[in-house]
């Protein structure tokens, strides 16, 4: 059985998809069918599963692959920054730390 994106293309693995509501960019790494039909399809940048008419095949050409050495144009990474906020977790605000001249 055929397993078909929101768009009714079809789905291989290491196929590259978006998932349509929130612009998640992964390439497939499996696909399985379950009861009713029901294509998913599971991600490598997220691991997780996606019902298959909930993302769309992207064109590889189209696909910006940038180097991980190039700062400015670099994947954000949700664990990065949830981890930089619980350094912040941390911090005090305090009145009498500074003072205005004058």
């Amino acid at each position: 059985m055929v397993v078909l994106d929101a768009r009714d293309q079809e789905i291989n693995i290491d196929y590259y998809v978006r998932y349509i509501n929130t612009g998640t960019i992964g390439q497939v790494i499996e696909i399985k069918i379950e009861d009713n039909d029901v294509g998913w399809i599971r991600i490598d940048k997220t691991g997780l599963w996606y019902l298959s008419d909930l993302v769309e095949v992207l064109d590889r050409k189209d696909l910006k692959i940038t180097k991980k050495s190039d700062k400015n144009n670099k994947d954000i990474d949700i664990n990065t920054i949830k981890n930089s906020n619980i350094d912040l977790e941390d911090v005090q605000l305090d009145s009498s730390v500074a003072e205005g001249g004058g």
